[in-house]
């Protein structure tokens, strides 16, 4: 059986899902729904494969762990330490992220 590791949010991780519920939700609330749900399913994979995201490009982010999930338009940072997975920011893939 292989080892599950803990999903864990941060706070400036729930405030970006929060926004993006907000957004959506005001032209499309079940659309908004949807997106969430898709949201969990995705990320709970991490769960039992927490390298399944990309390496980023940035050189930075690299240094630091990141890894990337990418979900629709939207892309997930996180980073894994010890049985934990660390969900950080969720943005939209047009932005800039070079500062997270």
């Amino acid at each position: 059986m292989s080892k599950l590791y803990q999903i864990r949010y941060l706070r400036t991780a729930e405030t970006d899902l929060i926004g993006i519920f907000e957004y959506i939700q005001k032209d499309n609330p079940s659309a908004a729904v949807k997106q969430l749900e898709i949201f969990d399913k995705s990320i709970s994979q991490l769960s039992k494969n927490p390298y399944l995201g990309a390496i980023p490009k940035d050189d930075r982010l690299k240094r630091l762990g990141y890894r990337i999930l990418i979900i629709d338009k939207y892309l997930v940072f996180y980073v894994v330490k010890t049985n934990t997975v660390q969900i950080r920011r969720v943005i939209h893939g047009a932005r800039q992220y070079i500062y997270i």
